[in-house]
Parts: C-alpha cells; sequence; structure tokens
C-alpha cells in the first residue's frame, strides 16, 4: 500500500504543479544520486526563433532493498530480513526561457520525500546489538537548484534530421545536507537521538557543483531515429563536515565518520519511433547508465560515499498534444555494482583484508513527466 500511496501521491503533485503554472532524475538506493541531472522528454532542435517558457514537472519513485557488494548480490539480507530500505520519491520543476533557436536557459529545483528503514541504525553499538528493532527515519523538503544555459551546437534551420546540444550550468547547496531524525536504541539503556540521517536521503550533497550536458538526436526517417544524453556533475568540495554515526557502528569506520560530497554522471542513448496513424505519440527503448564515481574529477575523494554504477534497459512513451507533452519511463536494473570506495581502500590497506561496502539498489524507477510550452 505505501507503494501505491507513494505513486499516486506523485502522480497529484505533477499535475497540480502542471495547473499552477498554466524531466530531469537520476537514480537509485543507497548509492546517493540526487535528482537534479537532466534528461529530455522530447528533445528535438525549434527552428522558430520567437522566444517563449517551457515549464516542466517529472517525477521519480523507487524502492531500494538488494544489497550488492561489487556486483554479487548478498540474498541473505532479504532471507534474515536485515535489509536496509529506501521509498523515494522526487518532484522535479523546471522552467526553461527559450530565446531563440539556438539558446535556452533553464532553472530546476527538486522536492524530495524519503523513507529509510533499516535494523542497523537503530540498536548496533560498536559491532552488537542492544535491542535487535527495525525503526525508520525520513527526510523531506526541496533539494540543490540548478542552473543551466543551453546551445544547439548546429543551426536547426539547415540541420533538421539531427543537432547536438550542449549545457553548462551550476548546482547551488540549497538542499539540507544535515537533515536529521531519531536513531532508536543508540544508548545503553535503548534511549533515542537526534541524528544525521544516511547520505542516501539527505535533501543535498552540501556542495557547490559545475554540470556539462550533451543531448543530440539523428532521425534516419521521418518518425525513426536515435537520441542519446550525458550528464556530468563536478563536485569540487571533498566533504561537507555532517558526521555519520558510522564510527559508532565499527571501530573499523573511522575514517567514514563525514559524509563526502561525490560527482555523479548519467548517460542513456537509444531509439525512438513516432507512430503515423497516432499523431503526437513515440515510444523509445534504450539503455541508461548512471552512477557516482569512485573518484571526482576535481578535488579529493575520501571520507564516506557509497560509489557505484547501475546498467538499465529503459522503454519510455511519450504523448504531445499541441503544446503539452506527457511522458513516462521505466528503467529496469540489468546490472548493479556498488565500487570500491577510497575509504575502502584505505581500511583494506590497514586491516590487510579486502574490504568492500555494499549499497541497497531498486529492481526499477517509476519517471513521469508533463511538459507545457506558452
Amino acid at each position: 500500500m505505501k507503494n501505491l500511496f507513494s505513486i499516486y501521491t506523485l502522480v497529484v503533485l505533477s499535475l497540480i504543479s502542471l495547473l499552477f503554472n498554466s524531466e530531469k532524475a537520476l537514480a537509485q538506493g543507497c548509492v546517493a544520486i540526487k535528482g537534479n541531472a537532466s534528461t529530455c522528454m522530447a528533445i528535438h532542435a525549434d527552428s522558430s526563433n520567437v522566444s517563449s517558457w517551457q515549464f516542466a514537472s517529472s517525477a521519480r519513485y523507487f524502492k531500494s532493498f538488494r544489497h550488492f557488494s561489487g556486483t554479487v548480490e548478498n540474498t541473505d539480507r532479504l532471507k534474515q530480513q536485515t535489509e536496509v530500505i529506501n521509498y523515494t520519491s522526487v518532484i522535479n520543476l523546471s522552467l526553461t526561457r527559450i530565446i531563440n533557436n539556438r539558446w535556452s536557459v533553464m532553472v530546476d529545483l527538486p522536492v524530495s520525500n524519503n523513507v529509510r528503514s533499516s535494523l542497523y541504525e537503530h540498536g548496533l553499538v560498536n559491532g552488537a546489538y542492544i535491542k535487535k528493532e527495525r525503526h525508520t527515519t525520513g527526510s523531506f523538503g526541496i533539494g540543490d537548484i540548478r542552473f543551466a544555459a543551453y546551445r544547439w551546437l548546429l543551426d536547426p534551420i539547415k540541420n533538421t534530421k539531427g543537432n547536438v546540444q550542449l549545457g553548462l550550468g551550476i548546482k547551488l547547496p540549497t538542499g539540507d545536507y544535515n537533515y536529521k531524525d531519531y536513531w532508536y536504541n543508540v544508548g545503553v539503556n535503548g534511549t533515542k537521538e537526534l541524528r544525521t540521517v544516511d547520505q542516501s536521503i539527505q535533501l543535498g550533497d552540501g556542495g557547490t557543483g559545475f554540470t556539462v550536458e550533451l543531448n543530440t538526436f539523428y532521425n534516419f526517417k521521418h518518425n525513426f531515429g536515435v537520441y542519446g544524453n550525458l550528464y556530468y556533475l563536478m563536485n569540487p568540495r571533498e566533504q561537507n563536515g555532517t558526521r555519520t554515526y558510522r564510527e559508532t557502528l565499527s571501530r573499523f569506520l573511522a575514517n567514514e565518520a563525514i559524509m563526502s560530497v561525490p560527482d555523479q554522471y548519467m548517460v542513456r542513448g537509444g531509439f525512438n519511433y513516432s507512430f503515423n496513424h497516432i499523431k503526437g505519440l513515440s515510444v523509445a527503448a534504450g539503455a541508461r547508465l548512471e552512477g557516482i564515481p569512485v573518484h571526482d574529477l576535481v578535488g579529493r575523494s575520501g571520507d564516506f560515499r557509497r560509489p557505484g554504477y547501475i546498467w538499465s534497459v529503459e522503454p519510455s512513451v511519450n504523448y504531445e498534444y499541441k503544446k503539452l507533452v506527457v511522458f513516462a519511463s521505466v528503467p529496469f536494473a540489468l546490472l548493479r555494482n556498488r565500487t570500491q570506495s577510497v575509504t575502502d581502500i584505505e581500511n583494506s590497506a590497514i586491516r590487510g583484508i579486502h574490504v568492500q561496502g555494499d549499497a541497497a539498489f531498486a529492481d526499477y524507477t517509476v519517471n513521469l513527466g508533463i511538459a507545457t510550452r506558452f
């Protein structure tokens, strides 16, 4: 019922946001990829030089619960009912000013609601359970706002079959990256304490970041073509000063006491097809890769992060009616990999054994979107 209620809430909020104003998403689970990447719902270059506005609302929901270390799933976590479960719902609201047929600027605001259910955060002290009970923590609020400028690199009037769009942006640390909720059974007397929630459900990452995007398409026929999107967020800041409390779980986690500010990325591409007999309807299918790298492009990569990536197959459908576009996609995970972090590598050297943490991933995500031009 919780899953159905969350999906229903996302649909209602998306419709409400559209009504009051006349695709943005990354993925899944304990790998803390925030919802501020851009994916075009209907990527094409406009040959008109008439300026206009576009408002878009996209929603994403997933439940992560399958634990992976590397590409190997720890199925015992489900059998023993010790898995960590994240329920994540994100609404992205974006407003774009289309200046002419080459240039546009955009502002994007994510709003997220997260619930995290776990055992180990509520009673495990120095490696031993004081009381073994499952409890939840949560977070709700705005995330990190992003501004971006876009330019079609080829003249849309002369290049109607294909084009490439470049986007450059800045992400501001507007989301709370020290969000707190109650942890239970963390004292010797089974008391509760207000602590920071896990990195995967923090609303922001605490860093000022810079984004690079490439969006491209090519039409072999008027109703059949290929598309591609690339997004990379570069976060120069190493750590944000937020305590993880992981050092209270084991003495071997002392170097994971503070949260890292990681880069993130997304790449997707595939084929799209428009139906001749159903005006405005198109479908697409492709591959999607998204993740957190082990090492950032700029700056150090220490402290606590869960690096990893997800390969998914992504079917989607678009419907366009006049100035309104409705979008839906459901990426299904094919490969999930929780890679070895910098602190895992450091712990491996200190302890003389291979250390590699795990992370919980979802089987699929649900993405819904609505956009209108005015």
